[in-house]
């Protein structure tokens, strides 16, 4: 069987970061990172691009745009993609690109690692060939991270420890798959596309991420309202908009109906659901606005970007395209409680 061409897109991040005057900081290149990983080259022919060499925490929406680029532009040239990236925006960009990158039949791996991968103890190298592994196999599609031994599909991972080696988890859906001893056990089989790839470039980055806290004030949400084309309100347990912003909640919804407002929660698991309590059937029932259910906090920002910068601005379509599910993103069957 003839090997997979896969191409490596580096952008920096942990795993190609060395000691430098102030801290840890990307400096190895893509070339370099594939000559810590010869086994490479028994898994695949690889070939590598570096796109930037930045901390992930640097990373934003025009970065995304550009690995977008990379792979449209080689799409027909190799089977499919690994992208080594810093770990903290990783769950952000996983999600970007499942919105950006769409219907491919050709799998895109992200990973990256929590120590660089010029230590001796270091988990990079594993999390790389694991990722030509899934890569290179026939059955792989679509985006998802491939880190820890663990598949997670893009629009479903998240960071949930700073430094361990088992840093992401899939968020309220099962493992794509698990990556052992260069064993790939698929837990979901991977349904065919039956539309071609699309790709899209824009994403507008014009939203605000309101996060909730105990007494919060009024002051600033009339700018808010005035300045972003989309508001995410990261409310409390399952949803619900507190009483010491509710009348101007109210008053703002009205005044610019042509805003994007989505209602979201800060508890990592389970989702919302704003028909629960007071708090939040109300104003469910009174104001027209998106609520992300199951979605993950990153596929929720990220959907939205992709949204306003390619799906028009007609409200009732974006409602549409908000809950049609996209790589997994929403399992919650929306009903509209309203009616």
């Amino acid at each position: 069987m003839m090997k997979k061409n896969i191409l490596l897109i580096a952008t920096g991040g942990t795993i190609a970061s060395q000691k430098s005057e102030h801290g840890l900081a990307p400096l190895i290149c893509a070339e370099e990172i594939l000559s810590y990983i010869p086994d490479v080259y028994q898994i695949c022919n690889p070939a590598a691009v570096q796109l930037c060499n930045i901390d992930s925490t640097n990373m934003e929406p025009k970065h995304w745009k550009m690995i977008v680029q990379a792979i449209h532009e080689n799409y027909e040239k190799y089977d499919g993609f690994v992208i080594a990236h810093g770990t903290d925006t990783m769950a952000y960009t996983a999600a970007a690109l499942s919105y950006m990158v769409q219907n491919s039949k050709k799998p895109i791996v992200i990973t990256g690692a929590q120590k660089s991968i010029d230590l001796e103890i270091t988990d990079a190298k594993t999390n790389l060939l694991d990722s030509f592994y899934y890569a290179a196999d026939g059955k792989s599609q679509g985006v998802q991270i491939v880190f820890g031994g663990k598949v997670i599909a893009g629009t479903r991972a998240k960071k949930i420890r700073s430094k361990s080696y088992n840093a992401f988890d899939s968020i309220d859906f099962p493992f794509l798959a698990m990556i052992q001893d260069t064993r790939i056990m698929r837990y979901i089989p991977a349904v065919p596309y039956e539309e071609p790839v699309a790709f899209y470039e824009e994403m507008n980055d014009n939203i605000f991420l309101l996060k909730l806290i105990p007494g919060i004030s009024p002051k600033g949400l009339r700018f808010l309202f005035e300045q972003y084309d989309a508001i995410i309100v990261e409310s409390f347990g399952v949803g619900g908009i507190p009483a010491s912003i509710s009348d101007i909640f109210y008053e703002l919804h009205d005044t610019y109906p042509e805003k994007i407002i989505v209602l979201a929660t800060q508890v990592a698991h389970e989702g919302s659901d704003m028909t629960v309590y007071e708090v939040g059937n109300k104003i469910k029932r009174e104001c027209k606005f998106l609520e992300s259910y199951d979605m993950t906090l990153e596929a929720v920002i990220a959907k939205i970007m992709w949204m306003l910068g390619n799906q028009g601005c007609r409200k009732d379509i974006l409602e549409q395209v908000f809950y049609k599910k996209i790589n997994y993103d929403l399992i919650f069957e929306v009903m509209d409680e309203r009616e």
